[in-house]
């Protein structure tokens, strides 16, 4: 059943919705009034914000002038502490900015702005993205309308329902002998490392795709393989899905189209790795504290048959 403010049943899951500050539902109000928090992003996936003092947070009214945002390009997004929040993509050459208000980054923002904020932000970069990525209809080219009582597109030409995409990913830390198998990307901008990671393929099993790109990038076979955790990515519209897993056998052999080296690494010893904002570094900083003396964990790893909320 897809999220719907009318529809949500009392679900584990749900349960733990309903306590959070953030509960996304659908349909909202149409109108994008004074009383609302306004997420802005440009064609580049940057956010809208106002410094003041190296405080970071959304700018007001006030601090806009945006006469080419019309009321039609606000997508509803949920409600924060009760509050209606909307998202938009626009072109910045229609804004007229007062004061200390720019676009930045939205992983710049990570540890900067609110963590409520900075999570609706996501949200609002993934539907906004979606939004402009399915205007017309990938089965009869159609243009296409929202959705009078879900989170989708309906083809105003064949009636083909669109809903938001989501394109799944494994990443895993494969552990051998109490040192943690990193890999440099081929696309990664600078000289860091970080743990193995690929997309789903279809008729795959996220397990099965752990052992796959593992096998594939660097020729190392696992085992025990247990779901961590997870983390929505909207860069633009993934779901990256948290392994552990352990060395079963093999010599590493570079994937150089994927992969520029490969190496083991012991938690004193580690390379330049991942910023906090990604859930790679949560499982990196899951090893170091499972193979660090007198540490605490800092996940549990879960057995692939628990039933676990995501």
């Amino acid at each position: 059943m897809r999220p719907n403010a009318c529809t949500r049943r009392r679900t584990p899951y749900t349960e733990r919705i309903y306590q959070m500050s953030f509960v996304p539902s659908y349909p909202g109000p149409e109108v994008c009034g004074l009383q609302t928090l306004r997420f802005i992003l440009n064609e580049k996936g940057s956010l809208l914000v106002k410094i003041d003092d190296n405080r970071y947070e959304l700018p007001g009214q006030s601090d806009i002038d945006a006469p080419g945002i019309q009321d039609s390009s606000w997508i509803f997004l949920g409600l924060l502490d009760n509050v209606p929040c909307y998202g938009t993509i626009i072109d910045e050459s229609v804004l007229r900015l007062h004061g200390n208000v720019c676009f930045e980054p939205l992983r710049r923002l990570f540890g900067r702005l609110a963590p409520d904020l900075f999570g609706v932000a996501l949200r609002a970069e993934h539907i906004t993205y979606w939004d402009c990525t399915s205007r017309f209809c990938g089965r009869c080219g159609a243009s296409t309308r929202f959705s009078s009582d879900e989170r989708a597109k309906v083809c105003s030409g064949c009636g083909f329902t669109i809903y938001p995409r989501l394109s799944p990913a494994v990443i895993v830390a494969v552990v051998r002998d109490g040192k943690l198998l990193l890999a440099n990307s081929t696309r990664f901008p600078s000289k860091f490392f970080s743990v193995i990671a690929g997309f789903v393929d279809v008729g795959e099993t996220l397990e099965e795709c752990v052992a796959r790109e593992v096998m594939e990038e660097t020729g190392i076979e696992v085992k025990e393989i247990r779901y961590h955790s997870s983390q929505p990515w909207p860069f633009p519209d993934s779901l990256m899905v948290g392994f552990t897993a352990k060395y079963a056998r093999g010599e590493i052999l570079v994937d150089h189209a994927e992969l520029s080296e490969a190496g083991w690494f012991g938690p004193d010893e580690l390379p330049q790795i991942p910023d906090k904002l990604s859930i790679a570094r949560r499982l990196i900083d899951w090893f170091i504290a499972e193979h660090t003396a007198n540490s605490e964990p800092c996940h549990q790893p879960q057995k692939r048959h628990e039933s676990t909320p995501l």
